[in-house]
């Protein structure tokens, strides 16, 4: 049977990225054990209980991995931040040539699930990056990811699922959390070593970043979309790190059932509250808030004349605005409201 026309399309969009698609290994040096034993079927999880360790010994040992593509022929590569999270680790890079590259994490996003490495290489063949903006519920887009360089270039096909999802993801092993909002939705079949990988449409454009699988659900999927990495992009090359304003404060963005449930005034904007771990506090201290005054349980109603809302949150917003600006914040505070400026710093 010959193959549609409508066939080729994700076949052609596969073939112009796989190029470009990486894996990337975790190695640690771990402690090195000798005379291993144990029986058969249990997992090899207390060196303790199945052999020696040996004295001041260690090895080098994978421990895990995830993809990354490449976006510029002299080596920088994207990945998630969640992949190249432990700084104690050591990266590397296996290109779909047999290439193994030494990779160094330049920059991660402190506010998305985004990395930026590199290696020492030149010529490299790179992906072309789309407009996630312009993405529709039902459009077709396909996943590619490597496994620890196990599974090359595996391939799923789906759809966009949502186009503006909230979830809370696991960053390590330690229990770091980082909370994703308007991340892309889909139900292409993503594993662990899909994480940092492209999602592409059917003209090959890699639209977005995957990131995330719910375990235990079938077909869910999410993405980053790949306009936020774009200026992560720009400022790799022209700064050599990953620039991101900073204001120092934690919020809830309110709504008609929040309001009900407190008794608050209003149902919009963000109430400047700590969260539930024991040692939180709502405004950090020698912040841009704190310098521009704002205090716990003020309500900040808009940005620069902006309302905040569920459809705008505080974050976002912030996003848009450069290091160093001066911004407007239209507060509440109990039943009084005030203009408060505040000059934005780099996050750290």
């Amino acid at each position: 049977m010959n193959t549609s026309e409508y066939d080729k399309l994700p076949i052609e969009a596969v073939k112009k990225v796989a190029p470009s698609v990486v894996s990337v290994v975790i190695s640690k040096f771990l402690p090195k054990i000798k005379g291993v034993y144990g029986a058969p079927g249990l997992p090899f999880s207390n060196p303790f209980l199945f052999g020696e360790v040996e004295d001041g010994q260690k090895e080098k040992i994978k421990v895990g991995g995830g993809s990354g593509f490449i976006v510029h022929p002299d080596g920088l590569i994207l990945t998630n931040k969640h992949v190249v999270f432990d700084q104690d680790a050591e990266y590397t890079v296996l290109t779909i040539d047999g290439g193994e590259y030494p990779a160094k994490v330049l920059s991660r996003d402190p506010i998305n699930d985004i990395a930026v490495l590199k290696i020492n290489a030149k010529g490299l063949p790179v992906v072309r990056l789309g407009n996630s903006g312009k993405l529709e519920l039902g459009q077709t887009v396909i996943a590619i990811g490597n496994a620890l360089g196990m599974f090359t270039n595996t391939v799923s096909k789906g759809i966009i699922s949502g186009l503006s999802r909230s979830i809370s993801a696991a960053l390590g092993t330690g229990g770091e959390m980082e909370h994703l909002r308007g991340v892309l939705q889909t139900d292409v079949a993503i594993n662990q070593g899909n994480s940092g990988g492209p999602l592409i449409n059917i003209d090959g454009e890699v639209v977005g970043i995957n990131t995330a699988i719910i375990f235990g659900a079938q077909n869910i999927g999410f993405a980053i979309p790949i306009n936020w990495a774009k200026q992560d992009l720009e400022d790799i090359i022209k700064h050599g790190r990953i620039i991101k304003p900073y204001l120092g404060l934690l919020y809830v963005i309110l709504d008609k059932k929040i309001q009900k449930q407190y008794s608050l005034p209003i149902d919009y904007g963000a109430l400047v509250v700590r969260d539930h771990r024991p040692d939180s506090i709502a405004v950090v201290p020698n912040s841009p808030a704190s310098q521009a005054g704002i205090m716990e349980n003020d309500i900040i109603l808009e940005l620069n004349g902006e309302k905040v809302a569920e459809d705008k949150d505080l974050s976002d917003m912030l996003q848009k605005c450069v290091v160093g600006s001066e911004i407007e914040l239209t507060v509440l505070r109990k039943d009084k409201q005030m203009k408060l400026k505040a000059k934005l710093e780099e996050r750290k």
